[in-house]
């Protein structure tokens, strides 16, 4: 069965290039050349892993990721022009797991790929290998077969990278870990100038499950050391 990876890039020769790379690995790629027709192709194929350019006219991607995160939680790889911190956390903080800077090594973007895949796969078939459990922390609940999470009774919706970095803190309440733990624990990488990329996401997933991010009940810094879910 073909994996489709979705191409989205107003620059058809980009996105051919790309195509034939992954083509290459054994992936099935689709293309869409702008953001409009990218949401057209989700809502008509499954699609396993988005590879999103930032800059292109009318819908550009950090509006096309936000549109789609409001359905789907697909990898999403964000490739830009620019490289300055500013633009790759703004990508990551409307929902990209990944970013890349234009030019880039076509090998480098395929390994990403097959990475955030990887990841992805492992997250939503991890409870599948074990018996159900379910952690708990208050109003917290991480039903880790269905692969859900509520807060106090109502569901949250998270990106798998926040998924799996909420399920190491939760099921071990108490503890703290460090940026790097996290980052190589979650992202199963080398954890090589981490501070932003899990900055990010901590800030996401506050947002998503706390009543006050700013003064968070479960999700705690704990300055100059790491994070931790507090123990309830």
């Amino acid at each position: 069965m073909k994996t489709n990876i979705l191409i989205v890039d107003d620059d058809r020769e980009i996105a051919e290039a790309i195509a034939f790379y992954l083509r290459n690995e054994g992936y099935e790629p689709l293309i869409a050349l702008d953001g409009i027709e990218a949401l057209n192709t989700i809502r008509s194929t499954p699609v396993s892993l988005i590879i999103m350019d930032v800059m292109m006219p009318g819908l550009d991607g950090i509006q096309t990721t936000l549109r789609i995160r409001e359905e789907h939680n697909i990898p999403i790889i964000m490739l830009s022009a620019k490289s300055e911190d500013y633009d790759k956390i703004t990508g990551l903080n409307v929902g990209a797991d990944d970013y890349m800077t234009k030019p880039f090594n076509p090998l480098e973007l395929t390994a990403r790929v097959r990475s955030q895949l990887r990841r992805y796969n492992q997250l939503g078939s991890a409870a599948g290998a074990a018996a159900s459990k379910v952690i708990r922390c208050g109003g917290l609940e991480i039903d880790d077969e269905a692969r859900r999470v509520t807060v106090d009774g109502e569901q949250v919706s998270l990106t798998p990278l926040e998924y799996g970095i909420l399920r190491l803190l939760a099921s071990n309440a108490g503890r703290v870990f460090s940026i790097e733990e996290i980052y190589e624990k979650v992202w199963k990488e080398e954890a090589y100038s981490a501070d932003n990329t899990v900055a990010v996401h901590i800030r996401r997933i506050r947002e998503k499950i706390e009543i006050d991010p700013k003064d968070p009940r479960y999700l705690k810094v704990v300055w100059g050391v790491g994070y931790k879910v507090e123990k309830q």
